[in-house]
């Protein structure tokens, strides 16, 4: 198939950028998306204490109107970020300058840095699951079409790299569907909570009100409340990584099964073709499977970084020194890399080419010995049946001979040879694969809930 390729770039920018920042959801965990939620954050902030009256309606306002990104200098922030330890506290410092002085107590009031730093966090992460989740539905539904159209289409089934009995494309699609629905599911029902505990969790500033605000700045956000902050508790952290581990896990097993059916001596299935796409720098004949590769590159470095965020739950006490800081690059990798994964498997499996002709030119070239375990069920699946078609599976191998050649001579053989070429027949040994494709794409169609 034939494919205009239009390379999405994030505002990563970069060499290495086509690769790994592609897709939407790469624009999202930048620097400048970083510095809006935070400024978002501050706003809302505001705006839920003025809902209450725990600030003037003037002050949220004045926040509201001074929380444009275009106000400040990612650079200079960046610079001010690590001798104070976090970006927050340059940018509140910034941030207050730019309203009256009668209104700059209002400003992050009652506040830590991790508060507003969390729940940007968490913010950045929403905002960046949008495209990440429609990547992942585009990928499924592509996976639906393609088992619903080869529901039939009959092909050797691999058990350790080596032919083991058939099976179909449509089961292997399917395969892919249901994975991708888990995956895509598991994100999706992510609870993104934002975070508001003040210096050490107990909101004392703002006397025994604090907790009123939770639920008015998750409204504001768009976020989850929580019970009550989280500061060293990670788990929502640990969640959307290990979420997100399971859904790169999900994508580069596809892309696995894809690069190996592109190969030259399988060639049963191509990635979509443009011009310059999976070219050689040497080698003028070459068709890499460039997409499932990308998505391989990005999902190879989300283990580590999965592992990181696991390891960084282990806080002390009520604020963390290291573990906490380690999280916010970490997290962006980990967003970027499984929404360009995702981006990259989404072009791949919409123009996918299948060759169901190769599938079975490729069955038929183990000369029907796929098909030795049927015949020993036919044959009443004794130990003397097992012994019997092990015998002709070897003569078959050492002769050159199809499994249909060597049967004949196994003593003992009690099947016809109109029977015997029943059992052979690769379409009628298919089992359950026809009712499983079935099962994927009905509960892709009808969720659960």
């Amino acid at each position: 198939m034939k494919l205009e390729v239009t390379m999405t770039l994030s505002a990563h920018g970069g060499l290495f950028s086509g690769m790994f920042a592609r897709g939407g959801a790469a624009p999202e965990v930048s620097d400048a998306a970083w510095l809006a939620a935070m400024l978002d954050v501050e706003a809302a902030l505001a705006g839920a204490q003025a809902g209450i009256g725990l600030v003037p309606e003037e002050a949220a306002a004045a926040l509201e109107e001074a929380c444009r990104p275009e106000f400040f200098d990612l650079a200079e922030l960046g610079c001010g970020a690590a001798p104070a330890g976090n970006p927050v506290i340059p940018l509140v410092a910034a941030l207050r300058e730019r309203v009256k002085p009668a209104l700059r107590r209002f400003v992050h009031y009652g506040a830590t840095s991790q508060d507003i730093n969390d729940t940007a966090a968490m913010l950045v992460a929403c905002r960046a699951l949008a495209p990440l989740l429609a990547d992942l539905s585009a990928c499924a539904d592509a996976c639906a079409r393609l088992a619903g159209e080869h529901r039939g289409t009959v092909m050797a089934g691999r058990t350790v790299l080596q032919h083991a009995v058939p099976v179909t494309f449509g089961l292997k699609a399917a395969g892919w569907l249901s994975a991708l629905d888990r995956s895509r599911a598991e994100l999706a029902e992510l609870e993104l909570p934002v975070q508001y505990g003040g210096a050490a969790g107990t909101l004392s500033v703002l006397g025994e009100r604090g907790h009123e605000v939770l639920p008015r700045l998750a409204a504001e956000l768009g976020l989850a409340e929580p019970l009550l902050p989280w500061h060293t508790d990670r788990t929502p952290v640990a969640r959307l990584a290990c979420a997100l581990g399971t859904a790169s896990g999900t994508l580069g097993k596809i892309a696995t099964d894809v690069k190996l059916l592109a190969q030259t001596e399988v060639g049963e299935a191509a990635e979509p073709s443009a011009p310059g796409r999976g070219g050689s720098s040497a080698m003028p004949h070459k068709r890499n499977p460039v997409g499932a590769m990308s998505v391989l590159a990005c999902v190879q470095r989300v283990p580590g970084l999965v592992a990181s965020v696991l390891a960084g739950m282990v806080q002390e006490h009520e604020r963390a020194a290291g573990p906490w800081q380690a999280e916010w690059e970490t997290l962006s990798e980990l967003l970027r890399l499984t929404g360009s994964a995702a981006s990259w498997l989404r072009e791949v499996l919409e123009g996918l080419a299948v060759d169901p002709a190769r599938m079975r030119a490729n069955l038929d070239a183990t000369r029907g010995l796929p098909m030795a375990e049927h015949v020993v069920a036919r044959l009443g699946g004794t130990p003397e049946a097992r012994g019997l078609v092990d015998a002709a599976c070897a003569r078959a191998v050492d002769e050159g001979l199809s499994l249909r050649e060597a049967l004949p001579a196994a003593p003992g053989l009690s099947l016809t040879p109109q029977e015997l070429d029943a059992a052979l027949d690769p379409a009628g040994y298919l089992g359950s694969a026809g009712t499983f494709v079935d099962r994927a794409l009905a509960a892709h169609l009808n969720p659960p809930g």
